[in-house]
């Protein structure tokens, strides 16, 4: 038995013999062309079929995984079809003569060295993508097939890595999981395999051998662990996991339709984190009572300059639209700190967590934001809009963007133009200004939501990007839980709800605690809706209510 360790990105134990993925690649040839305009319309040609192949995945997409993934593909479709890419490719074949092959080649590695050296870890992530377009523009150029599976039989896959395309080419009947050598938790690949319910470990480095091709291996999505030959105890031991899984995933499905309500009758509403308007399909799906965040920083991260007003609009309306009715809370622009964007040539700072970020940014610079509001409040006819500003700090920072909501509504109105004038605002709590303000700040709000990941790091002075950091990072802190506890309690006395849309949200050892202290809300994301009603309704409030809270103010507690 060998047993190799990777990191699990998507959950399942799943067993069968292991196949090495087979990529046909093309062997780049570099030549001088006669003709370079006859050059430059084969490399159109061939990222005209590649767009064609790329419409094709995205409804294949679509139909197995829903629109979530299908956006990867329309992603890549504008990605090969980008004019920067294009061009730069266009100069190489027209005023240095190059081959397609070798100018696709040559932009394809700049763009990338140029996503994976930005800061932001999804826009790193985007290198993989310029990679697999060029490969399939590069492929067609070639003549060369796309690879596959030849095995008459289900299989774990093996890759170096394995880009989103290929992912959803494959045939999923032929998938029981896949290792990859690469690959991070934040690329497509892991999103897509996630989405698409397949067991998936990445970085396992050169721990797989290709002498190891066809024999047997069970791997654990959870653990990450991967067992070659496994002994007949591991095996045994790994498949009652696996119809453990099975059975508690079927047990979930039976909840779809039933209330979030406790034992005692204390009711919490269950609404999900979205970063685009194609997340929509699996809040729905997950039967989540409405959208808690919508992160709309990712509509400028998705964009090489500044989302106009009619896109950011057509956005936010398809989501209110698509959630027929339901609560859609949409965060404004979050960017600095782990978010950066080229094009709002933000200065460079020592300390950006704690700079020129969110809320600071929209305040500073009102013409970007009142944009931003005017689009919000057009596509609040649609549906039902709630509005939540983050990075909050101090009371007058939210009459400032109150002031603006009512110019913005001003406008509206004066042009004739239809909104809903009762729309909620709300604010993030993540950082300890905010919670300890939080009596007065409740009186200017409809709600808080407590961004659990950056009001940790601010509490207790931990970086949230550092790893090393280990143990100190801990979001069971009392000091942490203490502030929201005093949130919950200023929110309450003024009438209002508070909710969490951080990471602790989904934590199921902490829904009673939750619960206790008088959270209303919790937002996470569409696959912890179903595990989190189940354990609310489980949970007797008022029989933990007393010891949690008790231990949790206890001068006792050494955390």
């Amino acid at each position: 038995m060998i047993s190799i360790q990777g990191k699990g990105v998507s959950t399942g134990v799943a067993a069968g013999p292991l196949y090495f993925y087979q990529r046909a690649k093309a062997t780049l040839r570099r030549y001088t062309v006669e003709d370079p305009q006859a050059e430059f319309a084969r490399f159109k040609a061939a990222q005209a079929t590649a767009v064609e192949q790329l419409a094709v995945l995205a409804e294949k997409a679509r139909a197995e995984a829903g629109d979530e993934a299908a956006a990867l593909f329309e992603t890549h479709q504008l990605m090969a079809e980008d004019l920067d890419f294009e061009e730069a490719i266009q100069e190489l074949i027209c005023e240095g003569a190059n081959n397609a092959e070798a100018a696709v080649t040559d932009v394809a590695a700049q763009f990338a060295e140029m996503f994976a050296c930005m800061d932001d870890a999804y826009m790193q992530a985007r290198a993989a993508d310029v990679r697999d377009v060029s490969g399939r523009i590069i492929s067609i150029l070639s003549g060369v097939a796309q690879g596959g599976i030849d095995s008459p039989v289900p299989v774990i896959l093996a890759a170096d890595d394995l880009a989103p395309s290929e992912t959803v080419q494959l045939d999923k009947s032929k998938i029981l999981g896949f290792i990859t050598e690469g690959g991070s938790g934040s690329s497509h690949t892991a999103i897509l395999a996630r989405t698409m319910g397949i067991p998936a470990i990445i970085g396992v480095g050169d721990q797989l051998k290709a002498e190891y091709e066809g024999r047997p291996v069970i791997v654990d999505g959870s653990t990450g662990n991967v067992v070659v030959d496994p002994d007949e105890a591991t095996a045994t031991y790994l498949m009652a996991k696996r119809e453990e899984q099975l059975r508690f995933q079927a047990l979930l499905e039976q909840l779809k339709g039933l209330p979030n309500v406790t034992r005692d009758g204390q009711n919490v509403r269950i609404y999900c984190n979205i970063g685009s308007p194609d997340d929509v399909h699996p809040v729905l799906s997950n039967d989540a009572g409405g959208i808690g965040l919508f992160r709309s920083e990712f509509l400028y991260l998705n964009c090489d300059d500044y989302p106009s007003e009619d896109y950011q609009f057509e956005a936010y309306k398809k989501v209110l639209s698509d959630m027929g009715g339901k609560e859609v809370v949409i965060r404004t622009l979050d960017i600095g700190a782990d978010k950066q964007i080229g094009y709002f040539n933000l200065p460079q700072e020592e300390n950006p967590a704690l700079g020129n970020r969110a809320l600071r940014i929209c305040l500073n610079r009102p013409e970007i934001f009142r944009t931003q509001l005017r689009a919000l409040y057009r596509a609040s006819a649609y549906g039902r809009l709630s509005i939540m500003f983050p990075m909050v700090t101090s009371v007058w920072e939210v009459k400032e963007a109150k002031k603006m909501c009512r110019q913005v509504m001003d406008e509206l109105t004066a042009e004739g133009i239809p909104f809903d004038e009762n729309v909620d605002l709300g604010i993030m709590i993540e950082t300890p200004a905010a919670a300890v303000m939080s009596d007065r700040l409740a009186k200017e709000v409809d709600f808080f939501s407590c961004g659990t990941n950056d009001l940790t790091q601010y509490t207790l002075a931990c970086d949230r990007q550092n790893n090393d950091l280990g143990r100190f990072f801990n979001p069971h802190h009392p000091a942490v839980l203490r502030l929201l506890k005093m949130v919950a309690d200023n929110a309450h006395a003024n009438g209002i709800w508070v909710g969490i849309c951080g990471e602790l949200g989904a934590d199921l050892a902490l829904t009673e605690t939750f619960l206790s202290i008088g959270i209303d809300e919790l937002s996470v994301s569409p696959r912890a809706v179903l595990p989190l009603r189940k354990k609310v309704r489980e949970t007797d409030v008022s029989a933990v209510r007393e010891e949690l809270l008790a231990d949790l103010l206890s001068d006792q507690n050494t955390i």
